[in-house]
């Protein structure tokens, strides 16, 4: 006998499929979850197949069939809920590793019959068919096999999965040819169709046992923090006191979960709702529910309340209700009940100063006690680079340890040799702890784990034998995280939301500088961190080296080169490099020392850090010196033309270091050594930030730096201390060091204009961490969706393209499964856009909540793992959406898939390729690209994607030149330190600007703002203006007409310029012109610029955000001589803030 043999009459098949499932559950239970979703699928594809009032779904797989919208009606939520159980879990059996328990088949078949209940009594023909009212699962009808029988593997599984599919197919096929089938069809879709309505009217009398279905979703993630639920006290226990209707509390009640303790005492009591109800719904019974246990056990337990999609954990002895990514472990819960009575209070914190000694240190570590003991569970402290971040945050450690705040710490770095030199110090300072370095063992044990974000991330699926995850939610009781700002954010959030700790970050960028999202990440306020202890401060105690900026300007990474300007005998020598196919009339700047490196560039530099650097061993030997590289092409021609102009050193003194140098951290170590070599390390994007080489006395800045979070982590490898560096120092008459031998400053040569450009505090663009291109794409055709849903008529192409983008990314998002880490945080939204019916039509609100699953891994990339094909699509979808929107990106994503074409088009003797000729022809010509259709860019994409591998790449030649450079050593330049001043000139700025405006009715600043000529007592008029009003700080004044070049442009900066009198200047450049609405936008953009802030420097040109419309700059656009006259007005402009 069988608990499916109600169905045998009518579904024989079904039932087979169903029965097997049931033979397997105690022999063999990773096969019998696999037959247990293979029942269901039939079963659904069956009532698709028969119902004319089901849908075609977009899609003829299960999933889509269960989230299709008749569907789902039909079923109802709970028989729904229980068949994604089952297909979650046959998934998970057929693609996880994971072991499958006796129980978890048991449960999946036991579900497996409530929805074969439902379905027949749904679908059935005659009254015979119809199952018994009161029907039960009988657990006793399931075979019980001798122990030790063979069980399929995962891999097996697979196999098995796979054959039985071809199967499928083959039959089909088959059916669809067989006309008396096609027939016998037609009649049962006509019973169905004449039964159904009663079946639907009358349902038979069922408990489908809702509760179970719940827990189904719940027990999962208990059983990963190794609850096994196994004992009957686990579930629904009996509670009483509880309030009664009377205000009495005789009322009693079941919790249900309970999370029992190995001494027999409740340590948490789990709450659960409808997947559909708000989880926070019920913490106020789970506090009940907490009250009762504690008065009968004397103890409180922590409580969690739970919907099976988001979880809450509040203790409310300790801290109010929040958000977690699953549930604690018994030894994690056992530890947080006890330091309810263990533990110490932290202020004042007890702080060894065997680890710490400086005052600040000490105060930082005060200030984080004092948040936490404020229960709050974040802190960010600011601190210069060489002020010993990673030493206070071990004597912090050490320091919750002892008040047993803590017995877990996480460090988190961004590089290898940064987690390697944290590890370092935590086991000096902590010997007695053990330290585990994650990014070397993996697997051992330990109180102190040091570990980069990207070896966390990959750690976070690792479990047990039994499927309990090695790092839960709360592993960790402290995160370190080093170096907090946006780019970590953005990329590793997730860690920080995982993890359910207290979490403390460190960063070197003055705190002015620190992102907002930063501060919003610490919950605090934006310009507020805990404890803050920056350069400027550290230099003024003496704890840190000041820097010397002295500015290396060389004519070629100015100015570029012209072949114009060059000697006949250079010009020769220009023409016979090997160029490509045709050689430039000049290049560009920003390529000198990117992919063009001159000879005597880079000579010249050396020559200037050699003879003016900062030397050692009584000046016969160049200090210890980070050359900071553009790329590694450029690393190894520095280190070439070293080593040409000072052979005798043999090779030694100067030595590049990447990520490609084999063996980094032992190169690291070496140049660390003051006794051993090398003295010069040439690096790229590697030793920038975290390397602690105290003797380090000259810095080479040879490229442009972008982000001023690098700027001053750059900045901060010269600033440590270092004794006698230069030799023994002598003693004063008090018997105290004279520190003559001291290292008193490091030298900053730049060579790509850095410390003027940031010393100007120009507020960067807003960043973001680049997506993936997985990400990119999604977001693409969301975009494409949307607008095709716009338009107001729409032909069948554009209709059939809408329905093909839905079903692209509807299935990605259906394979987002929540057994993903990365998943689970999104799991409501995930299931909202996995259901079908979910993309028919998406208003605002819709898109803004799916750009958040943009990002999330699915299944169904490993459909299509061709890069070259997806970026490819990436290219057409910005092409479409040019012809749709008028996106900017167009003329870019055309000239790009004009070149692939053509490069295609030469490998005609391909069959593959010759097949579409004809239509790399077409989009090779202009005059295909006229009127082109989004159908018409589809239908080309979908042609020439999985042919773009075959097309030969076409790369950029690195070039080196032997031309005559100009080499100049500037004055020295004052490097602007600490976010005191930065806070200054902020303010000053706005008390000026509340000044001028409550006098913006005066003669000179109405001349000023319109553009008119100034004269000499147009400016005396300002000045006074200013002074003589008491409200601006005559020195303040001084700094910032200093930096902004005059007094006229300092006031221009601040009101900016009148609108329409910047529209008149530039009327008559486009006077005449027939521009394209590009480069219209380009001047208008200008306009905006000169509107708010008075003046555009022609370099800004060249960044973002006017890079959105000419991604290499104005030559984008305009033609040499129209960029010329652009700059001109440019220029007119920018005098007319001077005197005339």
């Amino acid at each position: 006998m069988s608990n499916f043999d109600f169905i045998r009459q009518g579904w024989p098949e079904l039932a087979e499929q169903a029965r097997r499932a049931e033979h397997y559950v105690v022999g063999d239970p990773r096969t019998s979850l696999f037959y247990s979703r293979r029942a269901l699928e039939a079963a659904v594809e069956w009532a698709f197949r028969v119902d004319a009032s089901l849908q075609q779904a977009y899609r003829d797989d299960l999933n889509a069939r269960l989230h299709d919208a008749s569907f789902m009606h039909l079923a109802g939520p709970t028989v729904l809920d229980k068949m994604h159980v089952i297909r979650q879990r046959g998934n998970a059996a057929v693609h996880r590793d994971a072991p499958v328990t006796v129980r978890e088949s048991e449960a999946t078949v036991r579900e497996l019959f409530h929805v074969f209940v439902w379905f027949a009594s749904t679908f059935a023909l005659t009254t015979a068919d119809r199952p018994a009212a009161g029907l039960r699962f009988d657990a006793s009808l399931i075979p019980r096999p001798r122990p030790g029988g063979a069980q399929r593997s995962r891999a097996e599984t697979e196999q098995l999965a796979e054959r039985l599919r071809v199967a499928d197919a083959e039959l089909a096929r088959a059916e669809q040819a067989n006309a008396t089938l096609a027939t016998e069809l037609e009649q049962l879709r006509a019973q169905v169709a004449a039964a159904k309505p009663a079946n639907v009217a009358h349902p038979v009398p069922h408990d489908f046992q809702e509760a179970q279905t719940r827990a189904d979703l719940i027990d999962p993630l208990l059983r990963e923090s190794g609850w096994a639920l196994d004992q009957a006290r686990d579930r629904e226990y009996p509670v009483t006191g509880l309030p009664d209707r009377d205000g009495g509390d005789t009322a009693t009640g079941r919790a249900d979960y309970v999370l029992w303790g190995s001494d027999g005492k409740p340590l948490a009591v789990v709450e659960a709702k409808r997947a559909s109800s708000d989880a926070l719904v019920g913490q106020q019974q789970g506090r009940l529910y907490a009250d009762a246990l504690e008065r009968e056990f004397g103890q409180r337990p922590v409580i969690y309340v739970t919907n099976g999609f988001d979880t809450w954990l509040w203790d409310d002895l300790a801290y109010p209700q929040r958000r977690v990514q699953g549930f604690a472990t018994r030894d994690e819960l056992q530890w947080l009940v006890q330091r309810r009575h263990s533990q110490a209070p932290l202020t004042p914190p007890v702080i060894d100063s065997t680890i710490v000694e400086r005052l600040y240190q000490h105060r930082a570590i005060t200030r984080v006690t004092e948040a936490f003991d404020a229960h709050q569970r974040r802190a960010l402290l600011v601190m210069a680079t060489g002020t010993g971040k990673t030493r206070t945050v071990v004597a912090l450690a050490d320091s919750l340890m002892r008040a047993n705040r803590v017995k877990r710490v996480l460090f988190l770095a961004d590089r290898v040799a940064l987690a390697r030199q944290a590890a370092r110090q935590f086991v000096e300072f902590l010997p007695d702890e053990t330290v585990v370095n994650l990014v070397e063992t993996k697997d051992t044990t330990g109180r102190v784990y040091v570990s980069t974000y990207q070896t966390m991330m990959g750690l976070l699926e690792q479990r047990d034998a039994d499927g309990v995850r090695r790092f839960g939610p709360n592993h960790f009781d402290l995160i370190v995280v080093d170096e907090a700002h946006r780019s970590i954010y953005q990329k590793y959030r997730f860690l920080f939301d995982w993890f359910d700790s207290l979490v403390v970050g460190l960063t070197a960028t003055p705190k002015d500088d620190v992102d907002h999202d930063t501060y919003e990440l610490f919950g605090l306020e934006s310009g507020v961190p805990t404890d803050s202890y920056d350069l400027e401060r550290a230099i003024a105690d003496e704890h840190l080296v000041p820097p010397v900026g002295r500015v290396v300007a060389t004519r070629f990474t100015r100015q570029g080169i012209r072949y114009d300007d060059l000697s006949d005998d250079e010009k020769e020598r220009w023409e016979e490099e090997d160029w490509g196919d045709e050689v430039p009339e000049a290049v560009d700047a920003s390529a000198v020392n990117d992919w063009l490196f001159n000879r005597d560039t880079v000579d010249g530099v050396l020559r200037v850090l050699m003879a003016e650097g900062r030397t050692v061993a009584g000046g016969d030997t160049i200090g210890k010196t980070i050359v900071f590289a553009r790329n590694q092409a450029h690393a190894r021609f520095i280190e070439e033309r070293f080593n040409a102009s000072y052979p005798h050193f043999n090779g030694l003194l100067a030595q590049v270091v990447t990520y490609q140098t084999p063996n980094a951290g032992h190169f690291i170590d070496e140049f660390s050594n003051p006794d051993r070599m090398p003295q010069i390390a040439i690096s790229v994007d590697m030793l920038d930030t975290g390397i602690d080489v105290p003797d380090v006395v000259n810095l080479v800045f040879f490229k442009p730096v972008g982000s001023k979070t690098k700027y001053w982590q750059m900045v901060g490898r010269g600033t440590r201390l270092r004794p006698e560096l230069y030799g023994p120092s002598g003693r004063r008459e008090d018997g105290t060091s004279d520190r003559a031998g001291d290292k008193k400053d490091f030298v900053i040569f730049d060579v790509g204009g850095n410390i003027a450009y940031f010393n100007a505090d120009v507020p960067e663009a807003p960043t973001s961490t680049t997506r993936s291109l997985r990400s990119r794409l999604f977001l693409a055709r969301l975009r494409l969706l949307q607008g095709l849903d716009h338009q107001e008529v729409r032909g069948g192409d554009e209709v059939q393209l809408r329905s093909d983008l839905a079903a692209l990314l509807h299935g990605r998002v259906a394979g987002m499964t929540d057994a993903n880490v990365l998943v689970r945080p999104h799991r409501r939204v995930v299931e909202r856009f996995a259901q079908g019916r979910a993309w028919s039509t998406l208003d605002d609100d819709a898109v803004a909540a799916v750009v958040d699953v943009a990002d999330l891994p699915s299944t169904a990339d490993a459909s299509d793992t061709d890069e070259d094909a997806k970026r490819f699509d990436l290219l057409a979808l910005r092409a479409q959406l040019g012809v749709l929107e008028g996106a900017p990106g167009f003329a870019g994503a055309r000239a790009r898939i004009t070149s692939i074409a053509r490069a295609l088009a030469g490998q005609r003797n391909i069959p593959a390729v010759g097949a579409q000729g004809d239509l790399l022809d077409q989009v090779v010509s202009a005059e295909w690209w006229d009127g082109v259709t989004v159908p018409q860019l589809e239908k080309m994409r979908r042609a020439l994607r999985g042919l773009v591998q075959l097309a030969p790449r076409a790369e950029q030649r690195v070039v080196y030149t032997d031309l005559d450079d100009e080499v100049d050593v500037l004055d020295d330049i004052e490097i602007v330190l600490g976010a005191g001043t930065v806070i200054d000139r902020v303010r000053f700025r706005e008390k000026t600007l509340a000044f001028l405006r409550a006098h913006e009715n005066h003669l000179v600043l109405a001349k000023l703002r319109k553009g008119s000529p100034l004269t000499e007592q147009d400016v005396a008029s300002l000045e006074t203006l200013l002074l003589e009003s008491g409200e601006v700080d005559p020195q303040h004044l001084a700094i910032a007409v200093d930096e902004a070049q005059g007094l006229g442009h300092f006031i221009r900066s601040v009101v900016g310029m009148d609108r329409t009198a910047v529209s008149d200047a530039l009327s008559a450049f486009v006077a005449g012109t027939r521009f394209t609405g590009n480069q219209l936008a380009f001047v208008n953009m200008i306009v905006d610029r000169l509107t708010d802030h008075g003046r555009v420097s022609k370099a800004l040109l060249y960044e973002p955000p006017f890079t959105a419309y000419a991604p290499t700059g104005p030559d984008d656009l305009f033609e040499t001589a129209v960029v010329r006259d652009l700059f001109q007005v440019i220029d007119r402009i920018d005098a007319s803030a001077e005197v005339g």
